[in-house]
């Protein structure tokens, strides 16, 4: 149960009642200013943590890992 187009157009009407179109535009302009600096801010956090894990994991890429050898010792024979 969401907000309906008449209740969005009611709320929209009272709003321009109360602040005037003049005001209600800056507000507007505020808002949608607030929202983009929001969004770009999650953006470069995202950035900055994708750019760490890579760093985390490319620095295991090139390192020179390498497994342990098989053990090269041969038994007798012998079980037990």
């Amino acid at each position: 149960m969401g907000i309906g187009f008449r209740e969005l157009l009611i709320i929209l009407a009272i709003a321009l009642v109360l602040f005037g179109a003049k005001k209600l535009k800056n507000i507007g302009s505020d808002l949608g200013g607030a929202v983009r600096g929001f969004k770009k801010a999650m953006n470069e956090g995202e950035d900055e943590q994708n750019k760490q894990l890579t760093d985390l994991t490319g620095g295991a890429k090139d390192a020179d890992f390498k497994e342990p050898a098989a053990s090269t010792s041969k038994t007798d024979g012998k079980s037990g």
